[in-house]
């Protein structure tokens, strides 16, 4: 499914009293983000607390979310340092028919542009069938995109590298690539984010205020 324009909430997860996750509240509460306004909802990105839930946990979510009616409005963070687990939670949504992913290069060891672009590149040459929006933020992951990185993927890459959500916003008011999907991190850059030819955002806020920014983004 394409990934469209518009405001999403980088949803939050719900855990139970022992600490694992808890699917229906986190799925209902992603599908009331959506019905309150907000354009679709990133499950298991940083808000979501993505590495700190088990690949087990979030694969059972995403065997739940056929039984949404949103489904297809749900972007999938991986949230995974290692490769192969990044690709292991790929490839069961993609038997889930969710093709969607915000996915943020490895944590914690340093890298450089080529570490960056050799992640992806080994995520895309065995995941061939998805659609990947780059997440920037330098603050988690210890990488800040480059341009010339982002630039050098999309060309690559052009059917998998469909977008980026720049929470760095180092990237956000640079990027000049058609049909490419930008999308800051947060309100207070919505607007100038537009005016500028982005695509919308995804960001936490959206959890509470979503009609706001949907009336924003309508408005605009």
């Amino acid at each position: 499914m394409t990934i469209t324009k518009g405001i999403y909430a980088a949803s939050m997860s719900v855990f139970n009293d022992d600490l694992s996750l808890d699917i229906d509240s986190t799925i209902n509460h992603s599908e009331k983000v959506i019905t309150e306004g907000c354009h679709g909802a990133v499950i298991f990105g940083s808000t979501g607390m993505a590495q700190l839930i088990s690949s087990n946990e979030k694969k059972k979510l995403i065997d739940k979310l056929n039984e949404s009616k949103f489904k297809n409005n749900i972007i999938i963070g991986t949230g995974e340092n290692a490769l192969n687990e990044n690709i292991e939670i790929m490839k069961h949504a993609l038997k889930n028919k969710i093709d969607r992913f915000l996915l943020m290069p490895p944590a914690y060891y340093k890298y450089s542009d080529e570490g960056a672009y050799s992640f992806y590149a080994n995520v895309i040459q065995r995941i061939p069938d998805c659609k990947i929006i780059l997440y920037n933020f330098e603050k988690l992951s210890g990488y800040a995109f480059s341009l010339e990185i982002v630039e050098r993927l999309v060309k690559d890459f052009p059917d998998q590298i469909v977008g980026i959500k720049d929470s760095t916003y180092n990237l956000y008011d640079k990027i000049k690539i058609p049909n490419f999907l930008i999308f800051p991190g947060s309100e207070v850059k919505l607007l100038k984010g537009l005016e500028l030819g982005n695509s919308g955002i995804i960001s936490a806020i959206c959890n509470v205020t979503g009609a706001l920014a949907r009336k924003v983004f309508e408005d605009f």
